[in-house]
């Protein structure tokens, strides 16, 4: 199927994606539930921006940014990768045919000190994916790792050395090296400045925004800390439970968010001014077990602004204002600092 004019500049889009595990009991492993990470996602990605993915640890991030490349296979749900003129449903192709389309869907993963095989050196490491797709060998090869390790800012001499020579942010660059050795159009990367200091973190932000430009990449970052994602995202999806609650732009978000959740996040974040009075908007409870969500909005359990209808209805994630989205009953309606639903 070509794709359309009015798909031109969307990359990667997802419909009602889920993902549900199951869960067994007893001798005969029988099913009594489902553990529902990803229930209900939908989003697109446009190319050469950054969408920023941000929740509580648990939410359904990782698993959202697996299920979309299938490195875990999701329930249900549309997977299109808008590629070469043609819209690629992933969720149908046979492993061999996926196999010729991950070059250009990669990965950076979280930890960098057990996300680097310790057997393996630099160079084979970053080589790996340029010898399996058959792409250069010998001193072609050679070049090419060279020419990726110092642009991610290592040295030529760190090719021989091993993964536990170099500290948290040098691993994480011989991770985003290896990610762009195939020259990938989308890249995926799973909280990949969170096990770092916070001062590293900075680096290999600018890094990847460099990169961004330079190879007209297109990023889903996934974090959970709005800060950090505020700096890098053209547009963020706030993940609550399995399921987006909020989507618009970076600016808009952080002048006007519009679900309660997403401005208790918010509130968290630490500003490094001793004389700013900061306004914390407390969250009650845990997040709930998604094997046992609560009806209604999933969120109402914990939301300072539940009504008797949030605890029946779950409310859809619609545009409540030109480009903003957010699943809330009063969204757009509550007046976050009197604490009151405007009706």
């Amino acid at each position: 199927m070509s794709e359309s004019d009015g798909k031109a500049d969307v990359l990667f889009e997802i419909e009602d994606l889920k993902t549900h595990f199951p869960i067994k009991k007893g001798i005969w492993r029988k099913v009594v539930g489902h553990v529902k990470a990803v229930d209900g996602v939908s989003m697109t990605l446009r190319r050469g921006e950054t969408l920023g993915l941000v929740g509580e640890s648990g939410c359904g991030k990782t698993t959202t940014g697996r299920s979309m490349i299938r490195l875990i296979e999701p329930t249900d749900g549309r997977v299109t990768f808008h590629h070469a003129g043609q819209a690629i449903d992933l969720r149908s192709l046979e492993a061999d045919d996926l196999r010729g389309l991950r070059r250009y869907l990669q990965y950076i993963f979280q930890d960098p000190f057990s996300s680097l095989n310790p057997r393996m050196t630099v160079f084979d490491i970053v080589a790996e994916p340029l010898v399996i797709n058959e792409i250069s060998s010998g001193s072609e090869l050679e070049g090419r790792v060279e020419q990726l390790l110092v642009r991610v800012g290592l040295r030529p001499d760190h090719l021989r050395r091993y993964p536990h020579a170099f500290s948290g942010g040098q691993r994480q660059r011989i991770g985003i090296a290896r990610a762009l050795a195939l020259t990938p159009q989308l890249i995926i990367a799973d909280e990949p400045v969170s096990a770092l200091d916070v001062s590293v973190q900075a680096q290999v932000i600018n890094l990847m925004e460099e990169l961004q430009e330079e190879f007209d990449l297109t990023y889903l970052f996934v974090a959970h800390d709005l800060s950090v994602v505020e700096h890098i995202s053209d547009r963020v999806a706030v993940m609550y439970l399995g399921q987006i609650v909020e989507l618009t732009t970076s600016d808009r978000l952080y002048e006007r968010p519009l679900h309660p959740y997403t401005v208790a996040l918010m509130s968290a974040v630490p500003i490094a001014d001793p004389d700013h009075q900061m306004d914390r908007v407390p969250l009650e409870g845990d997040v709930p077990d998604p094997a046992d969500a609560p009806s209604g909005c999933k969120f109402h359990p914990r939301c300072a602004y539940a009504q008797d209808i949030c605890k029946t209805d779950d409310p859809s994630l619609r545009e409540i204002e030109p480009g903003h989205e957010a699943s809330c009953h009063f969204a757009g309606e509550i007046d976050f600092e009197t604490l009151k639903i405007e009706h």
